[in-house]
């Protein structure tokens, strides 16, 4: 069933019309979730104008390309949107959106201007960072992620501020929204099946080392900006680790100086712009002078150049039975005289 069709439902233009016309909306209150945590939140249905959603702040996933998007696109021109949006209302009046930024997107370009929304109340911003990530990880596979999204999830995943039972509750409601006519006990089933897939899949990562994993960590801790630049190649995997050590502003510094310069960033670089950070020293002077190689290059020794006589005039002057040692000496003998004579001139 697409937007168009759902007629019985009222057109929603702000948040407080929602208020007015929730007596006639069709209301879902979520009581006895799987889990058992006891967390009640309420979601109601309404058809969502687009221009009344924004995306999440921060927004850490990309939006599809390529033939993906062109593919949606085509669905969504011809099918409309079959599966709600997630949203949490803001206070003024707008959405966020928790899940169906592609399907936003592509439903403009599909010609579509709403659709259908399940919008959630009552939970935090634990809650809605949860619905963002994991619908993510049920949309695409974890190894076809970019740097800073698998930086996303794994600090997700690790973060002592989330709750494993709050995270379990939500995968299984978002199955069931997945998967309409399965029943609770089977939603309940594909909670644990994807909780299993969710932790052997981070598990995979883990297996490389348990230093990739703070290395995601890491990168996690990078400005929006920097890792822009990491999943776009401007500088490696392992630099941009040792990158996320600077501060905010040095980094914020650091993204100007490379878009103005078109500079690179190597190891030997990265390792410089940490410890003249650590010290206290890292300004926009220094990092520009870092970048342009004129601060941390090893200087190359001085070494005798090699001098090389032409055939010629080895022929005019030695004999080719001539050791090399002979020629040695008759080239000294001969500089002494020339040099002792340029004296005498003197």
């Amino acid at each position: 069933m697409n937007a168009s069709t759902k007629k019985r439902q009222p057109q929603l233009k702000s948040l407080d019309e929602l208020k007015i016309c929730a007596n006639t909306m069709s209301i879902q209150t979520i009581t006895d979730k799987p889990g058992g945590v006891g967390n009640t939140y309420d979601s109601e249905f309404a058809i969502v104008p687009f221009d009344l959603m924004d995306d999440y702040p921060d927004h850490p996933f990309r939006l599809y390309d390529g033939e993906r998007k062109s593919d949606m696109i085509e669905s969504l021109r011809n099918h409309g949107i079959l599966q709600d949006l997630i949203l949490r209302p803001t206070e003024n009046g707008r959405f966020h959106i928790l899940s169906g930024h592609n399907r936003k997107y592509n439903g403009i370009e599909a010609g579509l201007t709403e659709a259908p929304s399940k919008i959630k109340h009552g939970i935090g911003d634990e809650e809605a960072w949860i619905y963002v990530v994991e619908t993510n990880l049920m949309q695409r596979s974890f190894s076809d992620m970019l740097h800073s999204e698998k930086a996303t999830v794994i600090a997700l995943h690790h973060s002592k501020l989330f709750s494993q039972g709050k995270r379990n509750d939500i995968i299984a409601e978002l199955e069931m929204l997945e998967n309409p006519h399965i029943s609770k006990a089977q939603a309940t089933y594909a909670q644990v099946e994807h909780r299993l897939k969710s932790r052997d899949i981070v598990a995979k990562e883990y297996s490389l080392s348990k230093d990739t994993v703070a290395r995601y960590l890491r990168i996690n801790k990078l400005t929006s900006s920097l890792k822009e630049k990491l999943d776009t190649g401007i500088f490696a995997f392992i630099p941009a680790v040792t990158l996320s050590f600077l501060k905010g502003y040095e980094q914020e510094s650091l993204n100007k100086c490379i878009d103005l310069n078109n500079f690179t960033v190597d190891m030997k670089k990265a390792e410089t712009l940490r410890q003249y950070s650590e010290k206290g020293g890292l300004d926009d002077d220094s990092i520009y002078l870092i970048l342009s190689g004129e601060i941390g290059q090893k200087t190359k020794p001085n070494r005798t150049p090699t001098v090389k006589v032409s055939k010629s005039t080895y022929s005019k002057y030695f004999q080719p039975s001539m050791s090399a040692k002979d020629v040695q000496n008759i080239v000294e003998k001969a500089l002494e005289m020339y040099f002792d004579k340029q004296e005498d001139i003197a």
